[in-house]
């Protein structure tokens, strides 16, 4: 799943080849990509129409594109899901197999598509709020800074990464505790940080604890100038083009290879129906109670 860097490179193309155009038409190819739009297809269409993209925005893994024209405070909030690729295409080229929504431009310009082969992700028109964390889609008004944003208070998160009582994996990937975390750089951070993922929060240091978010932020930081993490065709850019991060991963998907650090083979274990991955030198599991 693309995770944060991903889409602030989405968020970025979007901002570059999108914003201050005015939307013509909007067409929903398939109704599930924008099953979270409760009053439906017609309805996300009709709303669209004649509309300006004011700004691209994200927090963590969700975007949202800020509308202007006959009414303001609403916005185009949308997440990507496993496959899901915001695209910029010249008027009049061949639709993609998962086309799902064509956003056109009164200028007749390039074309803005949302295509998801796996159809996890979508799109829905929602209402701007105030929440504790600013301004933001009320989808996503219960979900926490992120780590590369400027009102991201490290010291407070610390504080309430320790108060949990869980692994420090979990903590990690708990949206509304610090967004834009998921399986990749959660692994990657805590190698940086020599932290095993089964560390329970409340036997963090509070040094242990900065570290492991300072950490969090450079490798998401150093994936972002890379075009971030690109498996696969499912995650590329507005232009499809992949980023090339995955060259650079010390833990994630990186079982039987030697640890970059020591030379200890890096292990894979099962966490949440997903996998961990880790080395067992530099990141020892904790003590059995």
């Amino acid at each position: 799943m693309p995770e944060l860097p991903e889409v602030e490179v989405v968020r970025r193309g979007i901002a570059e080849h999108a914003v201050g155009r005015t939307i013509a038409k909007v067409e929903v190819c398939h109704p599930r990509a924008v099953r979270r739009h409760l009053p439906g297809p017609a309805d996300f269409e009709g709303r669209l129409a004649s509309r300006v993209l004011t700004d691209a925005c994200r927090r963590g893994k969700y975007l949202w594109l800020t509308l202007g024209g006959a009414t303001t405070g609403d916005a185009i909030v949308g997440h990507l899901g496993m496959s899901g690729q915001m695209l910029v295409r010249p008027v009049g080229s061949a639709d993609e197999t998962h086309l799902r929504i064509r956003f056109v431009f009164a200028d007749d310009g390039p074309e803005l598509r949302f295509v998801d082969q796996r159809t996890f992700g979508g799109l829905a028109v929602a209402e701007l709020v105030e929440s504790a964390f600013g301004t933001v889609p009320e989808p996503i008004a219960h979900i926490g800074r992120d780590p590369l944003e400027a009102g991201f208070d490290a010291s407070t998160v610390v504080e309430l990464l320790r108060r949990k009582q869980t692994d420090v994996k979990r903590a990690l990937l708990d949206q509304s505790l610090i967004s834009g975390i998921g399986n990749i750089y959660a692994d990657e951070a805590l190698w940086r940080a020599k932290l095993h993922w089964a560390r329970p929060t409340a036997k963090l240091t509070r040094p242990q604890a900065t570290a492991l978010l300072t950490a969090a932020a450079e490798v998401m930081t150093e994936s972002l100038a890379q075009g971030g993490t690109s498996f696969d065709a499912l995650y590329v850019n507005v232009n499809g083009q992949s980023g090339y991060f995955s060259r650079s991963l010390n833990a994630y998907g990186q079982a039987g290879k030697p640890c970059a650090r020591c030379g200890t083979e890096i292990v894979r274990e099962a966490f949440m129906n997903r996998s961990s991955f880790f080395c067992p030198r530099c990141q020892p599991p904790p003590r059995a109670r």
